[in-house]
């Protein structure tokens, strides 16, 4: 993708059309154009040349994705880092990814001038803030830099193959792991959306996942490539997000299963109109269709569609075809890419089967940044193994059963924790829950749930578990059932299971 010629053909294309919505503050076309090509001029002066890291460390803001265009103009490697990461893992994640520039907004928490010294690579901080402080050596405030900039910034030629992104799975001080894509890589979600839905210039999207995410990272290539509105929020607030449906008339979303776990718990959730929708997407985690039923129900006029995709493939590459009602399944495979289940010898399985994922195609990630064997582990005679457990049905649809790490062996059975979860989200008092292995002495393991009640519901966990009872063979009812008031999320809005695991085994 040459992200330069393209933010001029839409610029004039579209010209005044709004194309960022901030906290009631609108963008234009020609203004992103402008504010962008500003930054890379700007950017260009502090030393960034093509194939540099520039790491991005910023809330969801306008300045976020000018960053990313104006560092793709140069043919620059983005390095985008997730707002909740500390500074032990943010100089862990600078200094795998050897970056050059890092565009960021202060922080109580975190010290950037620490940040700074402890980072070899790192010549210069851009600072992203509304206030006069006094900066340390080395920062420049962004504003400044930009308004001191000029938009003409000479066209750099970029190839296909040049690397235009390392977005971390973790944020850990031990060993990051960054996912590096290439320019090439960026037509990949835009060719996947243009297959699966009608996206038009008339649509507006409203985007509450963070942009260091690649479901963020989608948002922006949308409007880019689509010339679509983004209602932009700075994080995911289900007041926020339904109140910027209903103001801007918002026609579709794409959020992960715990952002509609959210919505549904609204008390007031009938008393917004949501009548401009016209699709939502659900992707990120095996979601229930009982869910999105429900949802359904206060946007009628939207249909349910449901994605699947990892940051390592440029997702999505299954959706629900518009006008199926097949909520269970993630959908049929985008065509820029190719999908099989295999067994644990590699072999293709029949429809029906439950087995490994394996995606190949171009739009496979270049690689795990420095990380040979990492690599050589997941990619292996021109597939990607994703970890991913799933099956085929005999007209081409996919089912994620969920991650080979949540399989559970019961006594030598197998028990999918996606598959105990549904079956808890049939129960209407259920608002949330989250379904593990913990170790067991007499059978290996057991299943373990933790369900948030919806407010109000008094039931116990021994009712909560005779229900699971009434739906499940009983080898796969939980051993036992844990009432919690919430559980913990990741920064997309996943449930952390991992923290769950970490809790039990303490």
């Amino acid at each position: 993708m040459n992200v330069r010629n393209l933010l001029g053909e839409q610029a004039k294309k579209y010209d005044r059309k709004t194309a960022i919505v901030f906290k009631g503050e609108a963008v234009s076309f020609s203004q992103l154009s402008i504010n962008v090509l500003q930054l890379a001029n700007a950017l260009k002066q502090l030393g960034v040349a093509k194939g540099d890291k520039v790491a991005i460390y910023l809330p969801n803001c306008p300045a976020y994705v000018y960053s990313y265009l104006a560092s793709f103009c140069l043919g620059a490697v983005v390095v985008p880092l997730d707002y909740m990461l500390k500074g032990d893992e943010l100089v862990s994640c600078l200094g795998h990814s050897e970056s050059k520039i890092l565009i960021a907004r202060p922080k109580e928490d975190v010290s950037l001038a620490d940040i700074k010294k402890a980072s070899v690579t790192l010549q210069k901080i851009l600072i992203v803030s509304e206030g006069a402080e006094a900066l340390d050596e080395g920062m420049v405030r962004y504003a400044d830099a930009v308004n001191q900039a000029g938009s003409d910034v000479p066209e750099t030629e970029v190839h296909s193959d040049d690397p235009a992104l390392i977005m971390y799975t973790s944020g850990t001080t031990g060993h990051p792991k960054g996912i590096r894509l290439n320019y090439k890589h960026l037509d990949g979600s835009p060719q996947a959306m243009e297959h699966f839905v009608d996206l038009t210039d008339k649509d507006v999207k409203l985007a509450p996942i963070p942009l260091s995410h690649i479901g963020g990272f989608i948002y922006i290539q949308n409007c880019l490539v689509f010339g679509i509105t983004l209602v932009l929020m700075d994080r995911f607030n289900p007041i926020e997000f339904l109140k910027n449906i209903q103001q801007y008339k918002v026609t579709c979303f794409h959020i992960v299963p715990a952002m509609y776990i959210a919505l549904l718990s609204m008390k007031n959730l009938e008393k917004f109109d949501l009548s401009s929708l016209r699709w939502v997407v659900v992707f990120g985690a095996p979601s229930s269709p009982e869910i999105m039923q429900r949802f359904k129900t206060y946007c009628p006029n939207a249909q349910l569609l449901n994605g699947w995709g990892m940051t390592e493939t440029c997702p999505p590459n299954t959706v629900t075809p518009l006008g199926s009602t097949n909520i269970a399944s993630v959908g049929k495979t985008a065509p820029n890419c190719k999908i099989r289940i295999v067994g644990d010898d590699g072999q293709e399985l029949p429809a029906g089967a439950i087995g490994e994922i394996v995606i190949s195609g171009w739009v496979v990630m270049d690689c795990y940044y420095k990380d040979p064997e990492a690599t050589a582990a997941v990619k292996r005679d021109g597939w990607l193994y994703t970890g991913d457990l799933g099956k085929f049905d005999a007209e081409g649809y996919l089912y994620i059963v969920g991650r080979k790490k949540e399989m559970i062996k019961v006594g030598g059975q197998i028990v999918y924790a996606p598959e105990v979860e549904a079956a808890f989200y049939k129960h209407e008092g259920v608002a949330e829950v989250a379904v593990i292995g913990v170790p067991d002495k007499l059978r290996g393991e057991a299943v373990k749930a933790f369900i948030v009640p919806k407010e109000g519901i008094g039931l116990s966990a021994d009712e909560f578990r005779y229900f699971a009872k009434e739906h499940l063979a009983n080898f796969k009812v939980p051993q036992s059932v844990e009432l919690r008031k919430s559980l913990p999320k990741n920064r997309t809005g996943k449930v952390d299971k991992e923290q769950l695991r970490e809790e039990i085994l303490a």
